[in-house]
């Protein structure tokens, strides 16, 4: 069945890009509701953005949507968390164009989300099922979704510094996998790239606080890293937050191959533009089991906690 939290979670911080302050906070949301942004500081009806595929804009290294009017910027972070925690419906109140990065990973919205609780709905999921293979390029970066029984994802990594190199990692996100895997993991990027963001107006809030840089064989954030691949697992929590864009949960395989924000979206835009490459349907009981937020335990939050 479909569900939403028990009631509404606060979020204080600022945005990774404009590092500008924001507060949002997260509201259950009838079922059927999907999941919208409404911009507080905004009035009237242009001040609702829906969260879904088809409202992306394209901005570089980040998902940012828009209704034409006003925007919503950085929402993979707390999409993967809606995903991964099987969220259904919710409303995210937001006084800002940036969700706030927080430590740069899903963790704390994933933290609040399962202390605060989730409510099951008098509404079926519906799940999108792939069914034929689609795939988008661009230079050497690659996209890919085909049929499977559960969501996978399958991403690897390529780059000059050391301290990341060639990274490739596979998993079947259910029974609490992306709580224990991925949802700690934080972004990251190349010390020699930072000045080059700031120029662009890009990474304005970003500190060694919330994100790992690196430079050559050496990471500068202190404390180093969760995991020793935690760059492609992060790469893998954008890639879920994304695929989230949907609309519905999705049964099959992702694969990503240097892909970003932008492939991903595109991915997905391929997808609904190919008759038969999909079908959306009722998720009977013995396909419960495999969606990304089923199977979650206490233990699944206390080894991020």
């Amino acid at each position: 069945m479909q569900t939403t939290l028990k009631s509404a979670v606060r979020f204080l911080g600022q945005g990774l890009h404009s590092g500008r302050p924001v507060r949002m906070t997260v509201h259950p949301a009838a079922a059927e509701f999907g999941i919208w942004f409404r911009r507080t500081d905004i009035d009237g009806d242009q001040a609702l953005v829906p969260a879904r595929w088809d409202a992306v804009a394209q901005t570089p290294l980040c998902t940012r949507l828009e209704n034409g009017t006003v925007s919503v910027a950085t929402v993979e972070h707390v999409m993967a968390a809606l995903a991964g925690c099987g969220i259904h419906n919710a409303l995210i109140e937001i006084d800002g164009p940036e969700v706030p990065i927080l430590d740069g990973s899903a963790a704390p919205f994933v933290e609040a989300f399962l202390a605060r609780g989730l409510r099951r709905q008098a509404a079926p999921v519906r799940v999108l099922r792939i069914c034929e293979t689609v795939e988008v390029t661009e230079g050497a970066a690659r996209a890919r979704l085909s049929p499977a029984d559960s969501l996978e994802i399958d991403f690897e990594i390529d780059f000059p510094d050391a301290a990341i190199g060639h990274q490739q990692k596979r998993l079947t996100l259910a029974n609490g996998t992306f709580v224990r895997e991925l949802c700690d993991s934080r972004t990251f990027c190349r010390n020699a790239d930072v000045d080059a963001m700031r120029a662009q107006g890009l990474a304005l809030g970003g500190t060694l606080d919330n994100a790992v840089v690196v430079e050559g064989a050496q990471i500068l954030t202190p404390g180093g890293l969760r995991h020793p691949d935690e760059p492609v697992r992060h790469k893998m929590l954008d890639a879920l937050g994304d695929l989230a864009l949907a609309g519905a949960p999705i049964l099959g395989r992702y694969e990503g191959h240097r892909a970003g924000h932008a492939l991903t979206n595109r991915l997905l835009r391929a997808l609904f533009a190919t008759p038969g490459a999909f079908r959306l349907q009722t998720c009977p009981p013995e396909l419960a089991s495999r969606l990304p937020g089923a199977g979650l335990r206490p233990a699944d939050l206390r080894a991020v906690a």
